[in-house]
């Protein structure tokens, strides 16, 4: 898979949290359902001071690696953080060395896709915040573009 290595400012982000496990895929049922309720239940609506309209799925607080428990956030950058409603919690990505993937098509098979293949990678991945940006140019979910950063030392 083909990559830039890139250098990125600090991010503040708002949206939903759940820890989870890439065991018995439990990660998959998870963020599903966590992008299901950021969506569904409105929680988009309420993240004030929004960046853009593009939607991030974050991948931090890792225990170890990919093979051991981490947080996933559903969320979307924000300029500045006033107040939080809950459940919707704050989280930084920090700056740093990323690995930056773009990745075109079908939402749920591509990143499913993607991330089989990146852990087969030789990476010097950081385990630090990793996240895919949903760049929401498009209303066709067959058709995405998607950019997934992935920290490296």
């Amino acid at each position: 898979m083909n990559y830039e290595i890139v250098n990125l400012e600090e991010k503040q982000v708002v949206g939903l949290v759940k820890e989870t496990t890439n065991n018995n895929n439990k990660a998959v049922e998870d963020i599903k359902i966590l992008w299901e309720e950021f969506f569904i239940k409105g929680h988009y609506e309420k993240i004030k001071n929004r960046k853009d309209n593009k939607t991030i799925g974050l991948y931090t607080d890792y225990q170890v690696d990919f093979s051991q428990p981490y947080n996933f956030l559903c969320c979307c950058e924000v300029n500045k953080i006033d107040s939080i409603e809950d459940p919707l919690v704050s989280k930084t990505i920090p700056s740093g060395k990323y690995a930056k993937f773009i990745i075109n098509g079908d939402v749920q098979n591509l990143v499913g896709e993607f991330w089989m293949k990146l852990w087969q990678m030789d990476l010097d991945r950081k385990y630090s915040c990793d996240f895919e940006e949903y760049q929401n140019n498009t209303e066709d979910m067959q058709n995405q573009e998607i950019h997934i950063y992935i920290s490296i030392n």
